[in-house]
């Protein structure tokens, strides 16, 4: 998967080109879909700059085997992001997770 691939999912599910973030809370990583959009004036990001963080999370997804994941959450959830409310996609790294989480974050 690439930001582009990425980007045609959000665009599918709600319309439009929602930021992106990862977090990891608790010893749990998540994808979280923002409220904010590049559809928006106040977007922080230039085209360029969106599709270069789109390319870095789809990365991380793709290290952690967890594409399947992100779509199947997509397509099941009727979630949508608004403004203070992101949509968190709880991303499951098994037997894997410790090579991925930082204790103490």
């Amino acid at each position: 998967m690439t930001g582009r691939d990425l980007h045609q999912l959000l665009l599918q599910k709600w319309g439009r080109s929602y930021a992106l973030q990862v977090r990891q809370t608790k010893g749990k990583l998540y994808v979280q879909v923002m409220w904010k959009y590049r559809e928006q004036a106040s977007f922080p990001m230039d085209e360029a700059t969106y599709f270069a963080h789109l390319d870095a999370v789809a990365n991380y997804l793709n290290a952690w085997d967890a594409i399947a994941q992100v779509e199947t959450y997509l397509a099941q959830t009727r979630e949508r992001p608004r403004l203070g409310k992101a949509v968190s996609i709880p991303i499951d790294l098994g037997d894997r997770a410790s090579e991925w989480l930082i204790e103490g974050i």
